[in-house]
């Protein structure tokens, strides 16, 4: 397995809806692998396949790493469908792998249930809450062509307009392999 170049804020394929998931063959198993290497690599939580440049609707969870979720199994979603979301909500700071470096304050509700498929395209549905559901509405926004920057306010996000734009230009460091260098209109 290897690691896989994650795209970056300004790289086109972030804003486009992903493609649904026929079925998984041998290649769709080594993207999945090669996924949650990068993940690891990258010390996230959450990928999705359009992060590392694959139109396919899939997206990968694994918080054992996180204190308190130590015992948490990796999961993988394939064709996710968010059936439900709690009235309540909650603000927790976000961060993504394609923004490095950027954090903000993000409202989302508390709570959600997700139906998918497994690698088997075994449907399954999950109740998730708290961290999980975060991470899960945080990739499931993903492959919608939705950043987390779009859920902040515009004040917020003008302050990090600066950064953005530095992404964008791939002006600062990264600890993780990234997507070539690519001209985009600025903010």
């Amino acid at each position: 397995m290897s690691l896989l170049p994650i795209t970056l804020y300004g790289d086109k394929i972030l804003r486009k809806k992903t493609s649904n998931v026929l079925d998984v063959d041998f290649y769709t198993v080594k993207l999945i692998k090669e996924m949650f290497e990068t993940m690891k690599n990258a010390s996230g939580i959450g990928l999705a396949a359009n992060q590392v440049g694959a139109n396919k609707q899939i997206f990968i969870v694994d918080l054992s790493a996180i204190e308190g979720y130590e015992q948490s199994k990796p999961i993988v979603f394939i064709n996710p469908k968010i059936e439900t979301f709690s009235e309540e909500k909650i603000v927790m700071e976000e961060g993504c792998l394609s923004i490095p470096d950027v954090r903000a304050e993000v409202e989302r509700p508390k709570n959600v249930v997700i139906k998918y498929f497994d690698t088997n395209m075994q449907e399954q549905e999950l109740e998730a809450d708290e961290l999980l559901a975060r991470v899960i509405q945080h990739e499931f926004d993903h492959l919608q062509g939705v950043l987390f920057i779009d859920r902040i306010t515009d004040e917020v996000k003008k302050k990090l307009k600066k950064n953005l734009n530095k992404i964008k230009q791939r002006k600062i460091e990264f600890d993780y392999p990234v997507t070539e260098h690519v001209d985009y209109q600025l903010l």
